[in-house]
């Protein structure tokens, strides 16, 4: 079937509960096969900060929420060492099913297409907008790619706010699944503090 993209799945009335339900059904790219199950956004409607992850890991998957897995509880903890208040933030994920490939009993995570990327883009625009909030914070290349275009590297535009509209910001920063992963755990998390740190303190 190949990437028709989700725009024909959005549901006439917009809201986040409208949204959360129609998504439900998408089918937008062939990721939906595989997966257990779509993993809507949540949180405040009207948060203040917006996170944008990659796309769903093994336990969200199986639980249908994001952010609940190892990558989840490191955000938490930095969110609240950087005075986020976790209840006050919209988490979210650039692509909404897991893709993965199978090895024995594992399912081991697999980066998204460019072309998966841009079928799931409908459902994270709607957010965007319905959401609106003050300070998007981007987690990782697919997010920084969908929102922040093709060109735009992490590595070298980390922690910098980049205006999205009056009064309204993009940090862009690793991923948290990329500290678990990190040869220094301490020094990659230190860093990723600095950045939510920065996008704290955005007036």
């Amino acid at each position: 079937m190949g990437n028709i993209g989700a725009q024909r799945f959005l549901p006439e009335e917009i809201s986040l509960p409208a949204l959360r339900e129609a998504a439900r059904h998408c089918e937008g790219c062939d990721l939906h096969r595989a997966a257990t199950q779509t993993v809507f956004g949540e949180g405040v409607p009207d948060a203040r900060f917006m996170l944008v992850g990659e796309q769903p890991g093994d336990q969200e998957d199986r639980e249908g929420a994001p952010f609940v897995g190892p990558a989840g509880r490191m955000l938490d903890k930095a969110l609240e060492e950087a005075g986020i208040e976790r209840e006050a933030v919209y988490v979210t994920n650039a692509v909404k099913h897991f893709k993965y490939e199978p090895r024995g009993k594992r399912r081991i995570h697999q980066k998204p297409t460019v072309g998966e990327i841009d079928a799931c883009r409908p459902w994270l625009d709607a957010e965007m907008r319905l959401v609106d909030p003050e300070v998007t914070v981007v987690l990782g290349a697919t997010a920084a790619r969908a929102l922040l275009g093709p060109d735009f590297r992490v590595t070298r535009h980390r922690g910098q706010p980049v205006p999205r509209r009056e009064g309204a910001y993009y940090v862009a920063t690793i991923h948290p699944s990329a500290i678990l992963r990190a040869p220094d755990r301490d020094e990659a998390y230190s860093g990723f503090l600095a950045d939510l740190t920065v996008a704290a303190g955005l007036p």
